[in-house]
């Protein structure tokens, strides 16, 4: 069902790889609610995704750019402007990398080169988006930035290795970076907290469809899927949320709040 949230605003959306991705839900929900957006992500992950596909069903252009490099976010937020007749309205920030866990690199023996170019991957590139819509002026006022997170930035997941502490350096970096934008440009940065969802990233961490499965009996509304994310972030992109700024807003059913839940302890006390 479509509200028209988004009518007649413009957009980035940084990270749609493929129809399991939460970037390419928010695509299409994007669409549906009138808003229209150039798709960008970094020229490896478009030769593994799908993206030309989302490009035609939304009536999008794509503009690749690695986020790592202010030149080419430069390059992206000119084009984007151009293309889309002004400045921008909502931005998504939907990018995660690490090599120590694509490389089964415990947490206690990393390759620091690896740690490094995942924290600028997933964490500083926010910073330099951020800071490009900002020294050029990008962004309407009441404008909105989203980036997406989870709940290992604040507790230990042993397995979400190193992305737990690029998640913590996001979320810093939204508050931070958040008042300035806040003061000087009337506009909202806000990091959501996602339930585990099985997108392509994700299913890189160890144990993690045992993990989908405990916390779907820890959550006392279940998982949020990543169609649930989308429509999340739509009303974050809306005029309905304009006073939201500097939060990180769990999105998790309920699963950032829990100590127990009467389904995880009966497997503990089964005879």
């Amino acid at each position: 069902m479509s509200y028209n949230l988004l009518k007649g605003k413009k957009g980035i959306i940084f990270g749609a790889l493929d129809e399991n991705s939460i970037a390419w839900k928010t695509a299409e929900r994007v669409h549906e609610e009138g808003g229209i957006f150039v798709l960008t992500n970094a020229p490896v992950a478009m030769r593994m995704g799908q993206i030309n596909q989302l490009a035609e069903k939304t009536g999008s252009q794509i503009i690749p750019a690695d986020a790592t490099s202010v030149e080419d976010l430069e390059n992206l937020v000119e084009k984007s402007m151009e293309i889309l007749g002004g400045k921008i309205d909502f931005v998504l920030h939907s990018i995660g990398m690490s090599i120590n866990v694509r490389k089964g690199n415990h947490y206690t023996d990393q390759n620091y080169d690896w740690t490094q170019k995942g924290t600028d991957v997933s964490a500083n590139s926010f910073h330099k988006v951020m800071q490009t819509l900002y020294q050029k002026d990008a962004m309407n006022e009441w404008g909105s930035i989203v980036a997406l997170t989870y709940m290992a930035a604040q507790r230990v997941f042993p397995d979400y290795n190193d992305m737990a502490d690029n998640k913590a350096l996001l979320e810093s970096i939204a508050r931070s970076f958040g008042y300035f934008f806040g003061r000087d440009k009337k506009v909202r940065v806000n990091t959501i907290s996602q339930s585990p969802t099985p997108t392509t990233a994700g299913s890189g961490v160890k144990g993690f469809d045992g993990f989908i499965s405990y916390a779907e009996k820890m959550s006392p509304l279940g998982n949020a899927t990543a169609m649930d994310c989308a429509n999340y972030t739509i009303t974050m992109f809306s005029d309905l949320t304009r006073k939201v700024t500097l939060q990180n807003l769990f999105h998790d059913g309920g699963f950032s709040n829990m100590g127990v839940s009467d389904a995880v302890m009966e497997t503990f006390t089964r005879e």
